[in-house]
């Protein structure tokens, strides 16, 4: 797999951060598995990186100071992700990508793209004529779904009057369609409705005519210039997204308004600065220091009840209550304190035919630190009445931790977890040695207190069949070292460390 682009200076490192999970997003989309979807993501940002590269150093040669206008950070770097899967198609991994896709790129709509300009997608034509400040306010208001205090913060602008402007630039990527749209080649059928389409979508009190209706029903070009001039009805974004990035455009918006609603778009972060992204979004209750210390108490007082219960007793005594998980997405069970063991009975409890508060059916041991990892609190010869109380028994997983790419303060790192039993959902837990901090996380969300990082499922992805594997990547950043994660947890459980 390719690696990212290093970047150059401190603009690229934050077109890094600020970009990359909207890429991947949509990659992901275009793909048929995540090793797939990363693949594609790293040569789109590759390609679009240069492409930035080469736009700046044409601007600098020609010293006029003025650029061609092109599409913001974000839409052009997604439209090298179209660009790199044709490249695919063409070349022969074709089977990489989605099946509708691959239809797609040999249909006539995908030709629009890379045709000619005047009869390219309207909404590509308009936002590509703005200057660039004003299709990034556009684009992540109306595409990303940020909400505007976040917008403002990124951009640099008054949070009091971003709603005004962001209407404002709404009018003018209006009037730049407009034009535009009048400028297409088309036949006289379609201009002669060119004045009612205008007149009819500036209204939103105005009813469209029946044979208006009729003929937008069939015509492709028209009814896309309809929907980028009607600025009421909520419209435009699903305009904008169809247009610019092409197939999937209409998913792509759905899944960014859902990571913007749950907090998880990233942005630059500048050493955890906070980026706003989480404002206008109630926060969700979170369980106190108090409560979470009454929680530890229970389950470990429970887990010593079912631990001095006779051998071959109950063995579903506490499956139940230590599965649940915390509303921060830590299982209760951790970090809840264990006890060593010689506050075990003699018979044995604590060995693999002991009840387990973790799983009940198939976990060695309750604590949360268990003993059956290798270590014993007592001396390899005392084996305290129990054969194999000192033996560690196999873990239910492995885990492959690799660093994909590193730059100065920066990482980005992927995880692949190999689990032996099904799972109904998951949550990965691990600690840095070093400090790290996760910036924004895909195909996953996280928390993270000091060096400990828990990592829990997306909704598509948290159910994992025996011997199932699942993924997920992240953006880091680092000083001084950047050594790999280790101590990793599996709903709770050890996870082996894959070397």
């Amino acid at each position: 797999m390719p690696d990212l682009p290093t970047p150059q200076n401190a603009a690229e490192a934050a077109l890094l951060s600020e970009c990359w999970d909207a890429v991947l997003s949509y990659a992901d989309l275009c793909t048929s598995g995540s090793a797939s979807a990363t693949r594609l993501a790293t040569e789109a940002f590759a390609h679009g990186i240069d492409e930035l590269r080469a736009a700046t150093a044409a601007s600098k040669s020609t010293g006029t100071g003025r650029r061609a206008l092109r599409l913001p950070r974000i839409p052009l770097l997604l439209a090298s992700v179209r660009t790199v899967a044709a490249a695919w198609e063409t070349n022969g991994l074709g089977h990489r990508l989605d099946p509708d896709l691959r239809l797609w790129l040999h249909s006539d709509m995908a030709a629009r793209y890379i045709g000619p300009p005047l009869h390219r997608p309207l909404a590509l034509r308009g936002l590509r004529d703005m200057q660039e400040p004003d299709a990034v306010l556009l684009w992540l208001a109306e595409v990303e779904s940020l909400p505007m205090s976040a917008v403002a913060r990124r951009l640099g602008l008054d949070p009091a009057a971003a709603s005004s402007e962001l209407a404002q630039v709404r009018a003018l990527f209006r009037d730049r369609c407009h034009r535009n749209h009048l400028d297409t080649p088309m036949d006289a059928y379609c201009r002669s409705y060119a004045r009612l389409l205008d007149a009819v979508t500036r209204s939103p009190t105005a009813e469209t005519p029946e044979d208006l209706s009729r003929h937008l029903a069939r015509c492709v070009e028209c009814a896309e210039a309809a929907a980028c001039l009607r600025l009421h009805g909520g419209g435009l974004p699903a305009a904008l997204a169809s247009g610019v990035i092409g197939w999937g455009g209409l998913a792509y918006l759905e899944r960014r308004r859902r990571a913007a609603e749950a907090g998880m778009i990233g942005g630059r972060t500048d050493a955890a600065v906070d980026t706003g992204l989480n404002e206008g979004k109630p926060v969700r209750p979170r369980i106190g220091r108090t409560g979470i210390l009454v929680t530890a108490v229970l389950v470990s007082a429970l887990a010593l009840t079912v631990s001095l219960m006779p051998f071959g007793g109950s063995k579903g005594g506490g499956a139940n209550a230590a599965q649940g998980e915390s509303t921060d997405g830590r299982s209760v069970a951790d970090p809840g304190p264990s006890f060593p063991s010689g506050s075990k009975t003699k018979s044995g409890s604590g060995t693999a035919g002991s009840p387990a508060v973790a799983d009940s059916t198939s976990r060695p041991a309750g604590n949360s630190d268990q003993e059956a990892q290798g270590e014993s609190s007592s001396p390899a010869g005392k084996q305290g009445g129990a054969k194999g109380s000192t033996k560690s028994a196999a873990p239910d997983c492995r885990v492959k931790y690799e660093i994909v790419s590193e730059w100065p303060d920066g990482f980005q790192a992927t995880v692949t977890v190999t689990s032996t039993k099904a799972l109904a959902t998951w949550s990965l837990g691990w600690t840095f040695k070093d400090g790290q901090r996760v910036g924004q996380m895909w195909d996953g969300t996280f928390t993270q207190k000091d060096s400990h990082v828990t990592a829990t499922a997306a909704d598509y992805n948290k159910t994992v069949a025996a011997n199932g594997t699942f993924t997920f990547g992240f953006l880091g950043s680092w000083t001084g070292s950047n050594s790999a994660a280790r101590n990793f947890t599996l709903n709770t459980a050890s996870c082996q460390a894959a070397g």
